[in-house]
């Protein structure tokens, strides 16, 4: 073959591959152009997806919200409600108590009888420790015992021959009164100018009162029965 066709030959091949290049250039943006608009409808959908977790997620937190704000109420009148209980309780002695006060001795007294004089004068009557309670009460008590009686609404104190009748329980001299409340004015009432203790001293019966930083007032242990009493309701309710 001659140079001349050789040269035809191989300029046809380099118009074909000119031909064909030229084709796949233009075809190119064609091409990526489309996988854009692709991936564009991809991410179009993955975003609604990711936004629609999002708002069911928002709902979800709102709702554990709610229920904690629910729970926290609850528990909130619950606490109430169990700390009134407790004020309840103890108002009514029925809870175990401690707290500041004074503990308050009283004994017979030891002065012998004069010749003709009444010895149950130089004893510990009903009467006293109705007077030296009432006096602790008076100076802001806010629990008693006495020997080991709590001291409630029901509580009587009387005399039984040489003994006390206290919630139904016998109690012997020597008294023990336990009080709650301020020291230095439990103490400074009882020892009043002409008051109790000066009262009792006038026939030996000797009341010793100590401060205590803390004293226990037991709960009492009786039974709380009302036959004939009940509760009035207010107005307005069934």
């Amino acid at each position: 073959m001659s140079n001349r066709g050789t040269q035809l030959i191989l300029s046809v091949v380099l118009m074909i591959f000119g031909f064909m290049l030229a084709l796949q250039l233009k075809a190119r943006p064609a091409i990526t152009a489309n996988i854009s608009y692709q991936r564009a409808a991809e991410l179009t959908a993955l975003l609604k997806a990711v936004e629609e977790e999002r708002n069911s997620l928002r709902e979800e937190v709102k709702q554990l919200r709610d229920r904690l704000a629910e729970s926290a109420a609850g528990l909130s009148r619950e606490q109430a409600l169990r700390e009134e209980l407790s004020k309840a309780r103890i108002l009514a002695g029925l809870a175990d108590v401690k707290g500041p006060g004074v503990i308050v001795q009283m004994t017979d007294s030891k002065k012998p009888s004069t010749a003709g004089q009444d010895p149950n004068v130089y004893l510990i009557h009903d009467d006293d420790v109705r007077a030296v309670v009432n006096e602790l009460f008076s100076a802001g008590a806010e629990a008693v015992s006495i020997n080991g009686q709590r001291f409630v609404a029901t509580t009587e104190i009387r005399c039984a021959g040489p003994v006390f009748m206290i919630n139904g329980v016998r109690v012997a001299p020597p008294i023990e009164i336990r009080a709650i409340g301020d020291p230095e004015t439990l103490d400074s009432a009882l020892h009043l100018r002409g008051g109790v203790i000066d009262n009792l001293a006038l026939w030996g019966i000797e009341v010793k009162v100590k401060r205590e930083e803390e004293v226990l007032v037991p709960a009492y242990n009786g039974t709380l029965q009302f036959k004939y009493a009940r509760p009035v309701k207010a107005e307005g309710t069934r």
